[in-house]
């Protein structure tokens, strides 16, 4: 029976829009239906029977099945379990995951890409990313690893793609040249101008680490045409003037920025709560105010958050999780075991398996039934919950859901920004079907 939780009115400067959960379909309302549609929103009988009068009721995308032992089609190899960051907030204790610093030995590598390529078909498409600590550190089996994965991505016919998230203080030239070569997407992680970055990122002495990560910027930065980098800014109390992040980003030089709200850490430290979590929403819609007023001048944005949720909206994306983790994605520590994902690394409450046995499928299929966003509460009273996901699972399991307002509100946001741009600039949207 369809319910308040299966749709969601909103209004634009074009007029009431309705958002149906299932299948994430908009519709634009008359102001005859809007009115009949909030009378019969408080009874669930009414609803259906206004919705279904209108060809608007449930079309079965969204269904009670669950995934069943998804192939692995990407991992992400945590090759260096160490950092020479102390960031205040890391989600891996500093780096090192809460153990001894460690190196990924290169035997865990090769069966970690044993088993990706393992049910791999021809035609096919599967990602290797690497990740710490600082991935930089064990340059070397960045390099082995990759020579590797295209050695057999070329014998099984299948297409592979490369990714780093890095801190860039140890980036040189020839790795630009290699991510450029290989065609890599690097993250790199800076949370503001020199001030709000060397406050949350300094170097485990104590000493900032933003000059020198400008300084070894530049001959990645000239090469974004050959090489996608975004620029990933963590945001805590300290740094939550957004706007004023963006505009200092985009002028050292990056196409791509987002944000991403710090929920959970180990010690708690830097943690968002209560009127942060406003505070983040004002700033995330007055950054969107400014997506949209670019798009509509024909000047391209770099606000990545928007950007990405238009993609989504546009598709018509309706997840019954939030990500692949614990699905097709799988995160491979240096003690060589599987994890639902790289923020579950060392910790039990992600393990999945282990490179020389594989997924665990009993363990696999119980993550995937209970994770799943319509056996989460409360999810399933959420209009939200099939663009959201339900939330990161690592955030979720370890902070619990401080954020459902904000998601709420930047999605909300986001459905209008969507209707203004299709309405006003629709040359923008069309593309993202494709992308």
């Amino acid at each position: 029976m369809t319910g308040p939780a299966d749709m969601h009115r909103f209004d634009t400067e074009f007029g009431p829009h309705v958002l149906v959960a299932d299948g994430s379909r908009i519709y634009a309302i008359n102001p005859e239906f809007d009115r009949a549609l909030q009378s019969a929103a408080a009874d669930p009988q009414a609803l259906q029977a206004l919705l279904d009068d209108a060809g608007l009721g449930s079309l079965g995308f969204i269904g009670g099945g669950r995934i069943v032992d998804p192939p692995l089609r990407s991992v992400s190899l945590s090759v260096a379990q160490k950092c020479n960051l102390g960031c205040t907030y890391c989600y891996a204790h500093k780096g090192d995951f809460g153990s001894v610093p460690r190196d990924m030995p290169a035997h865990v590598a090769e069966a970690a890409l044993q088993l990706l390529f393992k049910t791999a078909a021809t035609g096919e498409r599967v990602n290797v990313a690497f990740l710490g600590g600082e991935p930089l550190t064990n340059r070397k089996l960045i390099r082995t690893a990759t020579a590797r994965a295209l050695e057999l991505a070329a014998k099984r016919g299948v297409q592979v793609g490369f990714a780093i998230t890095t801190n860039a203080t140890l980036l040189t030239p020839d790795d630009v040249e290699f991510f450029a070569a290989h065609r890599f997407t690097v993250t790199v992680s800076l949370d503001g101008d020199e001030a709000l970055h060397d406050t949350q990122r300094p170097f485990k002495g104590g000493s900032g680490s933003y000059a020198r990560i400008i300084a070894r910027l530049a001959p990645l930065l000239a090469l974004q045409d050959r090489v996608q980098v975004f620029a990933r800014v963590s945001v805590t109390p300290r740094n939550l003037e957004l706007a004023r992040i963006l505009e200092h980003l985009a002028n050292v030089g990056f196409r791509s920025v987002g944000f991403s709200p710090v929920l959970a850490s180990p010690s708690g430290a830097d943690t968002l709560h209560g009127e942060d979590m406003e505070n983040l929403l004002t700033q995330m819609t007055a950054c969107g105010r400014d997506f949209v007023d670019q798009v509509i001048r024909g000047v391209r944005p770099v606000f990545a958050n928007l950007a990405s949720a238009l993609i989504e909206i546009h598709r018509g994306t309706h997840r019954p999780y939030p990500c692949g983790a614990g699905a097709g994605y799988a995160a491979v520590g240096a003690d060589s075991g599987l994890y639902a994902c790289h923020r579950f690394v060392g910790d039990d409450a992600g393990v999945l398996g282990d490179v020389r046995n594989g997924i665990d499928r009993g363990k696999q299929r119980q993550w995937l039934e209970e994770r799943a966003v319509d056996r989460q509460t409360p999810c399933t009273t959420c209009w939200a919950r099939y663009l959201c996901g339900g939330g990161c699972h690592h955030e979720v399991i370890h902070a619990g859901r401080p954020a459902c307002d904000f998601i709420r509100g930047w999605l909300h946001f986001c459905l209008q920004a969507y209707v203004t741009i299709s309405e006003r600039a629709p040359g923008y949207i069309e593309p993202l079907s494709r992308a």
